[in-house]
């Protein structure tokens, strides 16, 4: 199986685009969250704003630096998800966020791809000199979380947020 993590660029415009609207579908059907955040913070319509709004530079106040990388499967020329590395956290991103926001587009979920998008995820950060990963997700995100285990994660603690979820924060020593 052929998957990689790739820089958008306007090769994957279309791709993208269904990739969106898809995931939009779900999250308006069923309620599911918008991780990785950043690839749901401005609308691809207007692809140069979108691939600039993906890594702000300068970085508003209050963020951090960010990598954001999209799964590719070349043997099916298919966008599979996406990951957000943080190259370090700040206090909101240490209770809840972490170095990594990732998700899969519905249709391709429960098939191991998340799984082996956070260990792709996991050399970026190497590369960034990150040694300690720290991941989270809502404790009725179970696939999500196994997801995060099967790379090493390690459960510290779960938080009750303001909105009544349960965020569980896992560590992954690199």
């Amino acid at each position: 199986m052929g998957l990689r993590l790739i820089k958008l660029s306007r090769k994957y415009e279309t791709k993208l685009g269904r990739m969106i609207d898809e995931w939009k579908a779900d999250q308006e059907a069923n309620g599911t969250d918008h991780s990785p955040y950043a690839i749901f913070r401005n609308d691809y319509h207007d692809f140069d704003s979108y691939l600039a709004g993906l890594e702000p530079n300068p970085v508003p106040e209050g963020h951090v630096p960010n990598s954001v990388y999209f799964l590719l499967d070349d043997e099916r020329d298919r966008l599979l998800g996406a990951v957000d590395i943080r190259h370090h956290l700040n206090d909101e991103l240490l209770e809840c966020g972490g170095h990594i926001g990732d998700g899969i587009r519905p249709s391709e979920r429960r098939k191991g791809y998340a799984t082996k998008m956070i260990g792709l995820a996991l050399d970026k950060c190497r590369d960034l000199g990150i040694d300690r990963v720290l991941m989270t997700c809502n404790k009725t995100n179970v696939g999500s979380a196994k997801s995060i285990i099967n790379n090493g994660g390690v459960l510290e603690n779960e938080l009750s947020l303001p909105d009544g979820t349960i965020e569980q924060r896992y560590w992954i020593d690199l």
